[in-house]
């Protein structure tokens, strides 16, 4: 199969098209119709009205067609007769005689009576309006359209009240001012380099998913379907909430309550829509308190329900919200559903049931988790494709990087998120973190630490950006790890953060390519053209502000802060920000697409890495894959719904 090239998504990302590939974003109907429009649609339906009574009145030739219409209609009122039936295929209703035939004659004459009233009616009316002024037309037009919308606000009046349930300890949610001047002065650039970002947005791409800083407009990708759901205002919300940029934050709440709409005919990435909306939504709600963030993840969720409708409970890649069908990506192996996606709904999925006291959510994640534990595992190793059809692996390949990266994530976080009391995911992280540094870590004949890929018994000597996150999550997971290796994993988190680092240093631009092989004397370095673009992606600078964290060692500020001028230098364009082609050429082109995860993570991580610890402390905070940040949730003897085993 070819490996198609991998899409810019977020946090942790799969394939899926080549980067910038867009879908018009479908705008949803506003009833904003012209009177010209209107009186189309009158004299429409009164051409319509017209020909449909000739076709409904009976000829001869229509008579034995019309007479069963009309049995069908009178049988419930006459005693039940014998049936027997006509070569035609016809039911013959026998023993009614002459008397039934001349009941069947009033009838079909009351009926052509019936027709031609309500063919004069509808003439009569179409006359009127047409005899109307504008003004009285657009006033009907006007009490019209209100109708509807307030039909469809009882409709989607939203859902039932949530329970009360305590708010987890927030801790550290603003300020962590640096006490370092020049510290504080690169993190106001940063705060700088957000605000253009999103004042950009804000002008050219109001409420679309993302933005096209060039061409100055809206801009759409195929993981939320044909939807307008403003993917990076939701996505944007808590970064501009620690940034203290309060104005931002509360226009962006405006549009959330007012336009944020679920009920669409849009069919999105399950996983995508998880991490940046449900996640957004929730730590939006967490920091700032405001309910609203709280209901419409609800909502959401409820929309993401129906992907889990498969044999097996894994869920499908993608689920229309209206219509709750679900479906795989056409490129995945043998129509498998992928383990970073469905292996990338635990935290969010845990604070849902947490929150609305509902635990399907919760048992959905379980159940997930239990089916995988019952699994083989080739030499310990994770396949990234299953059929949630028959429950068997798919093609035999492991990543840390796309397709595989964020599932082990998430067993790490979610022990921390539980306040280390969930054992059984820690566990299967330390299980698998195992595996993954016996076959997949390698160092290179230059003596450097990378991560392979596994695919069917050999390895690939190249690592992803995207698997450049792992350096962080080695390090956030060092205590705690087994036989007291936390320096183990320490250091090879510092190993694989200084290769992440030599695969920006090694560029023109100073800026990451998307993956970079490590043999035929090449190392750190990306061979083919299609993987030499950097689209604004999060996962180097996520890794240096972990290693910064437990380590404080200044070159994780010094080389975040190369990054951010980078960026700030070859990225930066009057309309916001835009990934870039060719990290190796001093004259690059633009792909033209400002990502909703450069604000969400990149920038995020960036404003975290030149702040003090005490913003949003990793005691008390669990970044999603998003970066957005969920509370560690002290439950002490509480118990989420659905999770005693006997429930299972």
């Amino acid at each position: 199969m070819t490996t198609p090239a991998l899409l810019p998504l977020s946090g942790r990302r799969i394939p899926t098209l080549s980067p910038g590939a867009s879908s018009f974003p479908h705008h949803r109907a506003t009833l904003r119709l012209s009177e010209k429009f209107i009186l189309l649609l009158i004299l429409s339906a009164f051409i319509t009205l017209c020909f449909g009574a000739f076709f409904f009145l009976p000829d001869n030739s229509k008579h034995k067609r019309f007479d069963l219409g009309l049995e069908d209609v009178l049988i419930p009122h006459i005693d039940t007769p014998k049936e027997g039936k006509h070569a035609s295929g016809q039911v013959i209703i026998h023993g009614q005689g002459g008397h039934d035939e001349h009941r069947h004659r009033e009838e079909e004459e009351s009926l052509r009576d019936k027709i031609r009233a309500d063919h004069e009616r509808a003439l009569q009316e179409a006359k009127e309006k047409l005899r109307k002024s504008r003004e009285e037309l657009k006033a009907e037009i006007q009490t019209e359209k209100n109708k509807v919308m307030e039909d469809l606000k009882k409709k989607d009046a939203g859902p039932k009240p949530l329970p009360p349930v305590p708010m987890p300890k927030v801790v550290g949610v603003s300020d962590g001012e640096p006490p370092e001047p020049d510290v504080k002065e690169k993190r106001d650039k940063i705060r700088e380099m957000m605000k253009h970002a999103w004042d950009s947005y804000r002008q050219y791409g109001w409420g679309h998913n993302e933005l096209k800083p060039i061409a100055k407009k809206g801009h759409s990708t195929n993981i939320f379907g044909n939807s307008q759901l403003g993917a990076t205002i939701v996505d944007a919300l808590d970064t501009l909430y620690i940034m203290g940029l309060h104005e931002e934050f509360k226009d962006g709440q405006e549009w959330i309550e007012q336009n944020l709409d679920f009920s669409v005919n849009a069919e999105v990435s399950v996983f995508e829509v998880n991490i940046r909306f449900i996640g957004g939504l929730l730590a939006a709600y967490y920091l700032s308190g405001q309910e609203v963030f709280k209901l419409k993840a609800v909502q959401l969720a409820e929309k993401l329900l129906p992907a889990f409708n498969t044999p097996t409970g894994i869920p499908w890649a993608m689920v229309n919200l209206k219509s709750g069908v679900g479906r795989n990506w056409g490129w995945a192996s043998a129509g498998s559903s992928i383990l970073a996606e469905f292996g990338t709904l635990h935290m969010e999925f845990v604070h849902l049931t947490y929150l609305t006291g509902n635990p399907a959510y919760y048992q959905k994640v379980m159940h997930i988790r239990k089916l995988l534990a019952k699994m083989d595992r080739p030499n310990g190793l994770y396949p990234n494709y299953l059929n949630p059809r028959t429950g068997r692996w798919g093609q035999h390949h492991t990543s840390v990087g796309g397709l595989g990266d964020s599932f082990y994530e998430y067993l790490l976080k979610a022990w921390l998120m539980s306040d280390k009391t969930d054992t059984e995911a820690r566990k299967t992280y330390d299980d698998a973190i195992e595996a993954i540094e016996r076959h997949l870590v390698r160092k290179s004949n230059g003596g450097l630490t990378f991560i392979g890929e596994w695919k069917n018994g050999h390895l690939e000597r190249k690592m992803g950006h995207l698997a450049c996150f792992a350096g962080g999550m080695f390090a956030l997971g060092a205590d705690g790890s087994p036989d007291d290796k936390a320096g183990h994993y320490l250091q090879l988190g510092a190993e694989i953060a200084h290769t992440c680092h030599e695969s920006y240093d090694r560029t023109v631009l100073k800026l990451g390519p998307e993956a970079f092989k490590f043999d035929s004397g090449l190392e750190a370095v990306a061979v083919r053209q299609n993987e030499k673009y950097y689209i604004l992606r999060p996962e180097v600078i996520e890794t240096y502000w972990y290693m910064w964290r437990f380590t404080h060692d200044p070159k994780y500020r010094q080389w975040g802060w190369e990054a951010a001028q980078a960026i700030d230098k070859y990225c930066r364009v009057s309309g916001g920000f835009s990934g870039v082609k060719d990290v190796y050429s001093s004259s690059p082109t633009y792909d033209d697409v400002q990502q909703s995860f450069f604000l969400a993570e990149t920038l995020k991580y960036l404003y975290l890495l030149f702040s003090s610890d005490d913003l949003l402390p990793l005691e008390n905070w669990v970044f999603n894959t998003e970066a957005h940040p969920l509370p560690v949730l002290h439950l002490g003897n509480i118990t989420l719904p659905g999770s005693d085993p006997a429930q299972r």
